[in-house]
């Protein structure tokens, strides 16, 4: 089982959303069968095995294993992944696109290029496992709380300046073999709790991400 995956397909992606399946995909951490799988969610088992059908025909489930119980052989399936992550790719034409107005101080196209690396990084792990082959990536999460609005300004500037100056140090446009990365960095602020359990300060201190 994955730690997370990203799901590309629009299909899939209806799939993983009805609450039902969302909430089999999060029982199946562990192999389970559909009778045990009913027992837990109150379904009858004939349903529950109607929206597992979905869910593998997506590869959102695998089976891991069968036994024998009476005169029955039971299926065991879990989950691919203990999380999973909806690519702007399944949205198709109606994707976010970065590039179409860029504006460092727009929450809106921090969720763009938040859209994007979520694609691009989607399609890299995919490519990879094809391939057989490690992807190279690298993240920084942290977090600062600043003092004053003029504080959270002056860091903005100074990570700019010093971000760039890494930037023009090390690019090589001309480098043979040399392959380009893409360098995403977000301030905004954090929330005190998780999205949908309650209200998040507006003043919380910021997020760095990288």
């Amino acid at each position: 089982m994955l730690d997370v995956t990203v799901i590309e397909d629009p299909e899939a992606a209806a799939v993983s959303l009805d609450p039902m399946r969302a909430r089999l995909l999060a029982e199946l951490a562990e192999p389970m069968s559909a009778a045990t799988l009913a027992g837990r969610v109150g379904l009858p088992r004939q349903k529950v095995n109607y929206h597992l059908r979905a869910l593998e025909r997506h590869g959102l489930v695998e089976l891991v294993g069968e036994r024998r119980k009476g005169n029955m052989t039971e299926r065991l399936l879990r989950a691919t992944a203990a999380a999973y992550v909806i690519s702007p790719l399944a949205l198709g034409a109606v994707q976010p696109d970065p590039d179409r107005h860029r504006d460092a101080l727009s929450a809106r196209w921090l969720l763009a290029v938040a859209g994007r690396l979520v694609r691009d990084v989607g399609a890299l792990i995919t490519g990879a496992a094809r391939a057989d082959k490690r992807l190279a990536t690298y993240a920084l999460d942290g977090e600062v709380r600043f003092a004053s609005a003029a504080d959270r300004a002056a860091f903005i500037e100074e990570l700019t300046a010093g971000v760039g100056a890494l930037v023009r140090k090390y690019h090589d446009g001309e480098a043979e073999g040399g392959r380009a990365h893409r360098v995403v960095i977000a301030v905004h602020p954090s929330l005190e709790t998780a999205p949908g359990a309650s209200a998040a300060r507006p003043d919380a201190p910021g997020q760095i991400e990288a």
